[in-house]
């Protein structure tokens, strides 16, 4: 476990596997956003959205109601997204942050419901549960050098079995009403659990842009054996990345609980796929090519407002599905066409 030590010298252990694919196409989707001055196009295709909607079906889709679901129910695809810049930052995928988020649904339920823990304890125990997790998670990949795609794979699964041994397949429910009251309050007419999610974000944010933690996470992603000959720890960049994925994964996990009042074995996978739409989406948004929080926010919101369009205009229930698939494939397209420009003959 040299590589977590505190000595910045070279080690004979394991190096984490480069994992290049995160943040280079991350990098070369914002070099194709930026020659064709995608920077904020969100906005606009957002706000076309809005009109298109509001023009097709005004009464359902200007209600007060249709904001706040849109604002209410995609907060938790940010506080997961949100966690999953940490890890795809240093370079890095964890996949079992889904399924980490469902689990911390069901154990902190389980605490309350079957054991009769309080509250605040059950939550604090599921954010050491997802910390332990994620630490995990750095152990493999940092020390051991099993690479992050196959090593959270496999967490995933190993923490669906735990998923559903825990809830024996059932519902566990209802939880108490003072845990579901701390998600009731709408200050200023926003769902509260909007709010926490936003304020994550400024976290989030300001951890990855404007402190030495976060230059270091960005370094390793971009460079991993540059940013190690200039003295970054890489190791331990990577391990608490994992740490504060699988810490972020568990907070959303414990308001999802909050929210919907009872919890089963299947929450997390359905979050996975748009939390890692948005990631990639939102490098080509705000601050090209890198992954950022405003663009991810902004690529979630995007993607929600089109999906609840739809829906409400008397789409089926795959709109959403389609939505993010879409989403997440034409960000990776514009990545891999954007490599072939820089790799053909004559390119600059």
């Amino acid at each position: 476990m040299t590589e977590l030590t505190s000595s910045p010298a070279p080690t004979t252990g394991p190096e984490p596997p480069a994992q290049p694919g995160a943040v280079a196409l991350s990098r070369r989707a914002g070099l194709v956003a930026r020659a064709v001055g995608l920077r904020y196009s969100g906005f606009a295709l957002w706000a076309l959205f809005i009109i298109i909607f509001a023009l097709w079906i005004p009464d359902t889709f200007l209600a007060t109601s249709t904001a706040k679901s849109i604002a209410g129910d995609q907060a938790i695809t940010v506080m997961l997204a949100l966690g999953a810049l940490f890890t795809l930052s240093a370079g890095q995928y964890d996949l079992s942050c889904a399924q980490n988020l469902g689990l911390s649904a069901v154990v902190s339920s389980s605490l309350m419901v079957n054991s009769h823990v309080a509250p605040l304890p059950a939550v604090l125990l599921t954010l050491a549960l997802g910390a332990g997790i994620g630490a995990a998670n750095g152990l493999i990949v940092a020390v051991v050098g099993v690479n992050s795609f196959i090593a959270t794979l496999g967490m995933s699964s190993i923490l669906l079995a735990l998923t559903e041994q825990i809830s024996n397949d059932q519902f566990i429910g209802p939880l108490p009403a003072s845990f579901q009251a701390t998600l009731s309050h709408e200050p200023l007419g926003v769902p509260v659990i909007t709010v926490y999610a936003v304020l994550l974000g400024a976290i989030v944010w300001y951890v990855l842009e404007h402190t030495p933690v976060g230059r270091r996470v960005y370094a390793t992603g971009a460079n991993a054996d540059a940013a190690r000959l200039a003295g970054v720890r890489t190791g331990r960049n990577v391990f608490w990345s994992f740490v504060a994925t699988g810490t972020i994964a568990a907070l959303a996990g414990t308001l999802l609980a909050a929210r919907i009042g009872q919890t089963s074995s299947g929450l997390g996978p359905p979050y996975l796929l748009p939390a890692f739409a948005a990631c990639f989406l939102g490098t080509t948004q705000i601050k090209l090519g890198r992954f950022n929080v405003w663009g991810t926010l902004l690529a979630i919101y995007l993607l929600a407002t089109g999906v609840k369009g739809l829906q409400l205009a008397g789409g089926s229930i795959w709109i959403t599905d389609l939505f993010n698939g879409v989403a997440l494939i034409g960000a990776v397209s514009v990545a891999v066409i954007a490599q072939r420009r820089r790799q053909a003959p004559g390119s600059s």
